[in-house]
């Protein structure tokens, strides 16, 4: 099985694959961030470093799909090829950080790739306000977060409600401002007994 988990920067994905992979047993795949060279170049001028940072996780996201399709242990991955796509490059053209040149070249890349894809079994969506975001992002003190822009995450968060509402696989949503699944262990035994029913219930999902 293929379990992903979307949501914004800072949101809790990271946490929550590890936690979840620890409980399941399950193999995680880690969204490529220490090692991406551009992320450091984007934070500090988007326009110029938007194209490439995006081509980057895109490339990077499409082979892990298609190792996902073809491993035999339930993979949980943190963050997909559909956010990069439907959420972060548009919300950076929308923003004039992109060119429509490249927007187009992106998301002709994009959709060729799709035709090789399919959605994950299950789909964890982390809803979060942008507060709670933003103490997170500061919470783990990561260098290049620290030039982040509010209109960045607001248009971000947008544009993750608006994907998750016309989301047609199979979905499960947590609410990251109450659900405090990294320090409260009742809530994370709320999200597994959510995923227990989806998964291996008396009725499972198709």
């Amino acid at each position: 099985m293929h379990i992903a988990i979307a949501g914004n920067i800072g949101s809790g994905k990271t946490t929550l694959t590890k936690m979840l992979a620890k409980r399941y047993g399950w193999t995680p795949r880690f969204e490529p961030v220490d090692n991406n060279p551009y992320l450091d170049d984007f934070y500090a001028d988007m326009s110029r470093w938007s194209f490439n940072l995006q081509v980057y996780f895109l490339n990077k996201r499409f082979k892990e799909v298609v190792e996902i399709s073809k491993h035999e242990d339930t993979i949980i991955q943190d963050r997909t090829i559909f956010e990069d796509a439907c959420i972060f490059a548009p919300n950076l053209h929308d923003m004039g950080m992109m060119s429509d040149r490249d927007f187009a070249n992106y998301t002709d890349l994009f959709n060729l790739m799709m035709s090789l894809v399919k959605l994950p079994d299950l789909m964890i969506y982390i809803r979060s306000t942008i507060p709670n975001l933003v103490s997170q992002i500061q919470k783990r003190g990561r260098d290049f977060e620290k030039s982040i822009r509010i209109d960045y995450l607001n248009g971000l968060n947008k544009r993750y409600e608006d994907w998750i509402g016309g989301y047609k696989g199979h979905l499960l949503i947590v609410d990251g401002d109450t659900t405090k699944f990294e320090s409260n262990p009742a809530d994370f035994n709320r999200i597994t007994d959510q995923i227990d029913g989806d998964l291996y219930g008396l009725f499972p999902m198709d």
